[in-house]
């Protein structure tokens, strides 16, 4: 089973250790009562991964890295890369593992170089990162200098994931990943995360309002929230819902304008609201590889005419945007 007694230890040292009981009891209830079908196979594989010293870690730059093609052998390599290929699809990334390259479904470095220089500084801070996935930008953000980071994300696939890089990268360091969703966080209120971020979750939920309002209860008063998310063309009035599908997920309920997005959060209170960045997300940016040969962007996209989806809507136009806690 994963251990996860180094992020009780590192919550216990913070604002945030009343969590921590109730965290404990939400885990063990999650592996006892939904464990996934493959989850056994998967813990077998990290309880037997190969024991190697890294001579290089790093996490600042495009592909977190650890370790160099010159630290193992050709059997260890082969290894190295079936375990990798086990997991596939690999989709937030890129990573790279003693001389391995992941090239992931999405460039998610591309992400973090539009927002990373136009957020408050992490040096020191509790950081929260919702719908994390993998834990990519986990990384990122334990390099810029924060003190604590937890990531948020329900996929147990995605644990693991993140837990076959820990295992390289660190096993100590203070960077975990829960099984859980914002609505499994509790009310913070006072003692909340310095910095909130959710990059490609609010069009996922029914009530964009109540995803919000769980974001604004984990920030500590004046922490700083970091949203990305799908947005349309239009003024304070526009909004899209989909039919059925929008880009072949079912799961897009609101995508609204930017500027209803920044009414939104000044409805619920939020201060110093900034937008951050206003891309269009391309073809570069996302796409299939050898680490996830499913379909991708170009798939949801009509052939005739890459500015709209497969459905007839507005092609994936991606805002980011920054704002605080009163």
């Amino acid at each position: 089973m994963i251990d996860f007694s180094e992020l009780y230890a590192d919550l216990n040292e913070t604002r945030l250790h009343p969590w921590t009981e109730n965290l404990q009891e939400h885990i063990n209830k999650t592996f006892s009562n939904s464990p996934h079908g493959k989850l056994q196979e998967w813990l077998h594989i990290l309880e037997h991964l190969p024991e190697i010293t890294p001579s290089l870690i790093d996490m600042g730059g495009s592909r977190i890295t650890a370790g160099q093609a010159t630290d193992i052998n050709k059997e260890t390599y082969e290894q190295l890369l079936s375990i990798l290929k086990t997991f596939h699809p690999w989709r937030k990334g890129p990573y790279e593992l003693f001389g391995i390259h992941i090239d992931t479904e999405w460039r998610s470095d591309w992400k973090w170089d539009r927002i990373h220089q136009h957020i408050q500084p992490l040096e020191d801070k509790l950081v929260l990162d919702i719908g994390c996935g993998n834990g990519y930008h986990m990384w990122r953000m334990h390099d810029e200098g924060a003190r604590l980071v937890i990531g948020a994300d329900p996929s147990q696939f995605f644990l693991m994931q993140f837990s076959l890089f820990k295992h390289y990268l660190g096993k100590h360091l203070p960077v975990h990943l829960i099984p859980a969703k914002s609505e499994d966080l509790p009310n913070f209120q006072q003692q909340g995360f310095d910095t909130v971020f959710s990059m490609g979750v609010l069009y996922h939920r029914k009530s964009p309002f109540q995803h919000l309002e769980e974001l604004k209860q984990c920030l500590r008063p004046s922490g700083e929230l970091v949203l990305e998310t799908l947005v349309i063309e239009g003024d304070e009035d526009d909004v899209l819902v989909p039919e059925n599908r929008y880009a072949k997920m079912r799961n897009v309920w609101f995508i609204p304008s930017v500027p209803l997005l920044t009414r939104w959060l000044r409805r619920l209170g939020f201060i110093d609201i900034k937008v951050i960045d206003v891309s269009q997300t391309s073809l570069e940016e996302q796409r299939a590889t050898e680490w996830m040969t499913f379909e991708s962007l170009s798939n949801f996209l009509d052939p005739e005419d890459r500015q709209k989806t497969i459905e007839g809507y507005p092609a994936p136009l991606r805002a980011s945007i920054s704002c605080r806690k009163p």
